[in-house]
């Protein structure tokens, strides 16, 4: 009787883990399973993986996204029933989205040079039409008078001082001549000239005329005669268009002109008179 006991239950345990043998999961349906969790799971579904399974354990390759997927895909395989273990064999794939290059910075703006100032040199000459009469007998010494730029004056190829510009200049010497003795004498020098509507302060050397007693008629110009650039005409005739050339040099030129007669030195208006800066005249860039 216990013989048959003990055969009996030897045969109910074969029974059983035959039946249980013929319910475990076939290697294909793991495979299969495993990948429709992954492509189902949000984590997972892009992932390029590839299932394979012998004997229970399964294998995986491929390229997954993220860490994230790499571990949850794993996480399902291990999960799958009848898998025996889990060989992950799987690798993280670089994020191919290119990192946005980054913005290249504009270049630095050039930086235009500042214009400079324009300096017109000391000993240029400045050639001005008289707006009035002088002259030795009427004039005061200390008077001013008024002149326009008769020629534009330039500087580097720029017109500096244009034609027409408004000068203005005083009588350094108003001395009438004697009828019989003493000395005639009308010096002249520019004080300030407006350029665009600003007025700047000059200096100039003095033009002269004197003019002695009787005597014999004479033109000399001390301090460099005729070559230095003194120009006499007209001017005890009272024409129009006389002009007086201012000497070379800052310092006061002395022409010297011996007249008949009682004349006085008469520069009429509209005259044409010359003078050299004896200082430098600054202007502004926009000039």
């Amino acid at each position: 009787m216990h013989k048959r006991m003990t055969l009996l239950v030897a045969l109910v345990l074969l029974l059983g883990i035959a039946v249980g043998c013929s319910k475990r999961p076939s290697d294909q349906q793991i495979q299969t399973d495993i990948q429709s969790k992954a492509a189902s799971d949000p984590d997972t579904k892009d992932s390029d993986v590839s299932v394979a399974a012998k004997d229970g354990k399964v294998t995986l390759t491929g390229k997954v996204k993220t860490p994230a997927a790499q571990q949850k895909l794993e996480q399902i395989a291990r999960e799958e029933p009848g898998a025996a273990g889990v060989d992950d064999q799987t690798a993280v794939q670089p994020d191919a989205t290119p990192a946005p290059a980054q913005a290249m910075a504009p270049p630095p703006p050039v930086e235009k040079p500042k214009p400079q100032p324009i300096v017109v040199p000391a000993g240029t000459t400045l050639t001005v039409t008289v707006s009035q009469a002088l002259s030795s007998k009427t004039s005061q010494t200390g008077q001013t008078f008024l002149a326009t730029v008769a020629q534009p004056v330039s500087v580097g190829g720029r017109t500096a001082i244009p034609a027409g510009s408004t000068v203005s200049g005083t009588v350094v010497t108003a001395k009438s001549k004697g009828k019989i003795k003493g000395q005639g004498e009308l010096s002249l020098a520019l004080t300030s000239v407006t350029v665009k509507g600003q007025t700047y302060n000059i200096q100039t050397g003095a033009v002269d005329q004197t003019v002695k007693g009787k005597g014999k008629r004479t033109a000399v110009a001390t301090g460099g005669g005729a070559a230095g650039g003194a120009l006499i005409g007209g001017l005890a005739g009272g024409g129009k268009g006389a002009g007086i050339g201012a000497l070379a040099g800052a310092g006061v030129g002395l022409l010297g002109g011996t007249l008949t007669g009682n004349q006085q030195i008469e520069i009429p208006a509209e005259s044409a008179l010359s003078f050299r800066l004896s200082a430098p005249l600054t202007l502004p860039p926009g000039q």
